[in-house]
């Protein structure tokens, strides 16, 4: 695969994720997400249906913000930061998605909950430059 090609699936992938998780517009992110879109993920139900319920189910805050992204032949693997979830620390992901013509067609993720500064042995943050910051409950 060319790098240019990499580099298309690349922005095609963040494109669709602004799309879907921080615009939430559903109409336009139908166009990245193949109608038989294969899920592989156990927090999330089957098919693109299942991703936008996911996302139509989270609190109007929800962000995505991606870090490294890589790209190999038809598959895109995007590091990533889920904050304002609903939960109450953020998600950290490994989002790999394949694309077949400049269309998602199936997903794999690693998720976990974001440490603290507290709770980092390491006291480096495990996505960007900085630990989240949560309000006191």
């Amino acid at each position: 695969m060319s790098n240019s090609n990499a580099e298309k699936n690349k922005a095609i992938v963040l494109e669709a994720f602004e799309t879907l998780f921080n615009k939430r517009d559903y109409k336009t992110a139908e166009k990245f997400w193949s109608p038989n879109y294969i899920q592989h993920s156990a927090h999330i139900e089957p098919g693109r249906d299942g991703l936008f319920n996911l996302v139509k189910a989270a609190p109007p805050s929800l962000k995505y913000e991606h870090g490294l992204i890589l790209a190999d032949g038809d598959h895109v693997i995007v590091h990533g930061r889920f904050s304002n979830i609903g939960l109450p620390v953020n998600w950290i992901a490994a989002d790999v998605v394949r694309l077949k013509d400049g269309i998602l067609v199936e997903h794999w993720d690693v998720i976990q909950d974001e440490a603290t500064e507290q709770q980092s042995k390491s006291k480096a943050p495990m996505f960007g430059s900085a630990f989240p910051v949560y309000a006191k409950v």
